[in-house]
């Protein structure tokens, strides 16, 4: 009698995901792994660009208020105790090297965040993140096209695929504004509800109150949030890729806001069917105003979760000293994953998360 390969013999327990049948069920996407590191890497090299390897302890990990790290104690010769954190991002590290004069880099860089499980999200991933000095930011949304054609290239897949959705990556790519997508999906002005680059929270709500569940407790961000996981996701990346772009400035996060319109920041996504690949920023480099943005989210954080991360004052004296620059963050497991046919992103790492079989 045939065994199936994912249950041990005489127990109704999963064997681990080394066991041989089990492994061997996700070496084809392994395989396609590989392959899409190499041709990725390749045309990085082919671009200029340095690939970096930076450290992965630090001394903040990020200070966006829903991202959460994994921290550590380290100590010193001396016996001295210091609290350090697991990068949640490379991006202070990149900019510090922005500053130090690098031009164009890149990393796979292995990177954590707590309170993240799911088909989509693992505790530590991988990310690809690379930058480009005295660049605009549409420079760095165009590699970003590039890089995941040559990922479909890689392996050979004609289209995309998830959840009954599917895009061609080597199509021409949607552009569409986050204005005009929350006009089309949700019917919602979004621009008329943000003055002097802050959101209205009573004016989003008011527009927002038939399409989502809008509580008391609810800011500015999280009726936006709800507005564009409900309604607008859903909708991107279907038969192409699609780049979200000129996101409010609320939502700014660590870009700049346009020139001309400081309602809009430069920052954009790119999705394939439904999934978000990739954030990507025209780099702030006025360190009073991200020190201010920091300190908010900071605020908040300890509002919402009972904690808040220091600020890294040597990435805010490197935001100073930077160029002007265009930088994007994407998710290499999620690009396999989509890249491979594979239906979950655990699917696609060497070793599953630590304790999980």
């Amino acid at each position: 009698m045939d065994v199936e390969p994912s249950v041990m013999v005489g127990s109704d327990q999963p064997s681990p995901w080394w066991s041989v049948g089990r492994y061997a069920d996700r070496k084809p996407f392994l395989t396609a792994r590989r392959a899409i590191t190499k041709a990725v890497r390749a045309w990085f090299d082919e671009q200029g660009f340095a690939e970096v390897e930076s450290a992965i302890l630090q001394v903040s990990p990020g200070n966006e208020t829903h991202l959460h790290a994994p921290r550590t104690e380290i100590i010193g010769n001396d016996g001295a105790r210091a609290t350090r954190y697991l990068r949640t991002s490379p991006e202070f590290a990149a900019k510090k090297l922005l500053a130090a004069g690098e031009a164009k880099i890149f990393e796979f860089a292995r990177v954590f965040r707590d309170r993240e499980r799911g088909d989509l999200h693992l505790p530590e991933f991988t990310m690809l993140e690379w930058y480009r000095a005295n660049t605009g930011y549409d420079a760095v949304m165009a590699d970003t096209i590039v890089v995941i054609a040559h990922a479909a290239r890689a392996t050979g897949i004609g289209r995309f695929s998830f959840r009954g959705r599917t895009a061609d990556p080597f199509a021409e790519p949607e552009l569409l504004t986050v204005a005009h997508a929350f006009e089309r999906f949700a019917g919602i002005d979004l621009l008329a509800t943000i003055a002097n680059g802050e959101g209205d929270r009573v004016a989003l709500a008011a527009a927002a109150n038939a399409r989502v569940r809008v509580t008391d407790d609810d800011t500015w961000s999280d009726i936006f949030s709800k507005v564009l996981v409900e309604h607008v996701e859903p909708n991107l990346g279907q038969g192409r890729l699609t780049v979200l772009f000129e996101y409010p400035a609320p939502e700014a996060a660590l870009a700049r806001t346009k020139a001309g319109d400081p309602r809009v920041a430069e920052r954009f996504e790119v999705y394939a069917c439904g999934v978000e690949l990739a954030n990507g920023f025209g780099e702030l480099t006025d360190a009073a105003e991200q020190r201010r943005r920091f300190a908010a989210a900071m605020d908040e954080k300890q509002r919402r979760y009972g904690e808040r991360y220091p600020l890294d004052e040597d990435f805010l004296a490197a935001v100073a000293a930077m160029p002007p620059s265009s930088g994007v963050a994407l998710g290499f497991d999620r690009l396999v994953m989509l890249a491979s046919g594979a239906l979950r992103v655990d699917q696609v790492v060497w070793t599953p998360p630590a304790g999980e079989t």
